[in-house]
Formats: C-alpha cells, structure tokens, sequence
C-alpha cells in the first residue's frame, strides 16, 4: 500500500468514526452509498485500464515525442492545451491517456497542459451540460476566463520540473 493510499485509508476511518459518533443509520446509508458507487465505478476501471495498456502499444512514440515530447517546447504545451479539451468522458478515459502519451515519449508540461485542458475545456461536457443548464453566455465568459490556464500550467510545470524529479512517473 502507497502512503497516498494509506492516508484515504486513515481519512476514510476518521469520516467512519464520525458518522458513528452521530448515528449508526447514517454510517450504514454512507456505507451502502459507497458500496454503490464502487459496483458502478469498477466495470469503468475494467475497461480503461486495459483501453490504456493496448493504446500506449499502438500510440508511434515518434508522433507522441514530435507532438509532446519534452523537446516539443511552447508549441507542445499548445497543442496539449487544445487537444485536451477534446478528451472525451471522465477521469477514466483521460488519465489513461496522458499515462498513454507519457509512456509514448510525452512531456510532463505537456501533459500537464493536456489535463488542465480537459478540466477546464471539456467541449463533449460543455455541449452536453454547461450550454443547457447554464447558458452560452456563462460558458463564453467562463471559458474566456479559462483560455490562458492549461498554457501557463504548461509553462508553470516546466520552470517548476527541475525541482521534481519523476514527476510523472513513466509506466
């Protein structure tokens, strides 16, 4: 077990803890509330983790490096930036992606870019909810506002890889 997975470990005993300090119905319904959350997650998992081990085999690590690659500089983060915003579905389809393009010969910048373009992009969410519930008006504000983050992200990791290391650790 990592230390990462120790202490959500620890934070989810302590959250155990107080919800049986208040009521034990409440930690039962927490309980089967968590156990239904994990019977819809794990057939996700089931799926990606493989979608992503038979990608990083058929991504070229030439079209990966050219594009992303640590050499790629601005124009990578750039590409990253706008690529990420296209990344369709959750967190299952596009972290398996950036491990995807790392193992291929991506760059940590350039990833970071990618994932900070897909938090913030996301056009397959924009279109499907943001626009409905919330109105174009908001989403060009919004997105406006956002335009510039995923690029200084991008550059914000390359001044700050230095200081670490492995930062994303190629699978």
């Amino acid at each position: 077990m990592s230390a990462t997975q120790g202490l959500l470990w620890l934070l989810a005993l302590i959250a155990l803890g107080l919800c049986l300090k208040r009521s034990v119905s409440m930690a039962i319904r927490a309980g089967r509330d968590g156990a239904h959350s994990l019977v819809r997650v794990l057939p996700l998992f089931t799926v990606a983790l493989p979608m992503a081990a038979f990608l990083a085999e058929l991504v070229p690590a030439d079209i990966a490096e050219g594009y992303l690659g640590p050499e790629s500089g601005l124009r990578g983060i750039l590409i990253a930036s706008v690529a990420g915003g296209f990344i369709p579905g959750g967190p299952f389809v596009s972290f398996p992606l950036v491990l995807t393009f790392t193992k291929a010969g991506a760059g940590v910048p350039q990833m970071a870019a990618l994932v900070t373009g897909w938090a913030i992009y996301g056009f397959h969410r924009v279109i499907a909810w943001e626009v409905p519930v919330l109105g174009w008006r908001f989403v060009a504000i919004r997105m406006l506002a956002g335009l510039a983050l995923p690029v200084l992200t991008g550059l914000g990791v390359s001044w700050l890889l230095p200081w670490f290391p492995g930062a994303l650790v190629r699978p």
